[in-house]
């Protein structure tokens, strides 16, 4: 079956009509279409926030997950509570690959190092509206030195870490006290291959 690609779309013109702390982008482009021919010019704004790391940290040995908690405040109109639990995730700057973040992401945001970190899978996180793209660690951490509040001051971090057996996560994702989509998707691929996971001797 032959699918469409980058060719088969034209980019005519781009306008930035917001820059702060993330930025809009307004693009005109048009595409190929299923029954032939191409489209008309198409106008679409996109939220552009670059990429993102998101990092799940598991301790195989005491089949426990690490958790963060810290208040996300666009969650305040629809969430009874802004703060979420979420897995450890950062933005790629220009000067880090991906692999250097998550790294870095999990010392900052759990006081972690990792014995073992794999990239398991990377998703669109909202293709709508926002040219996002999360990259998914799994990171093999000691869970009994995870505790405390963490975070850098300079970004306003305020973040508590916790650890919860791997069951009692699932159980909070079943319930829907986990309902962020990065946290949900990592913890989802935990739920499909934790008993492949065997711990780094």
């Amino acid at each position: 079956m032959k699918r469409f690609s980058q060719s088969d779309v034209e980019l005519l013109k781009q306008q930035t009509v917001f820059q702060g702390f993330f930025k809009v982008i307004k693009y005109t482009f048009r595409h190929k279409l299923f029954a032939g021919g191409w489209s008309e010019p198409i106008e679409r704004e996109v939220f552009e926030r670059g990429d993102a790391v998101v990092v799940l940290p598991y301790d195989p040995v005491t089949d426990q997950v690490v958790l963060i908690e810290q208040i996300r405040f666009p969650a305040l109109r629809s969430s009874e509570s802004p703060w979420l639990f979420e897995l450890v995730a950062g933005m790629i700057d220009k000067n880090r690959s991906s692999d250097e973040v998550a790294k870095a992401e999990l010392m900052e945001e759990a006081g972690l190092d990792a014995k073992n970190i794999t990239q398991i899978q990377s998703i669109l996180a909202s293709p709508g509206g926002t040219s996002e793209r999360f990259y998914f660690y799994w990171a093999e951490v000691d869970a009994t030195k995870a505790k405390g509040i963490h975070g850098l001051e300079q970004e306003h971090e305020d973040i508590k870490v916790h650890v919860m057996a791997r069951e009692r996560v699932f159980e909070m994702l079943e319930q829907g006290q986990i309902d962020n989509a990065s946290t949900v998707i990592g913890l989802q691929w935990l739920q499909l291959n934790h008993h492949k996971i065997k711990p780094v001797i």
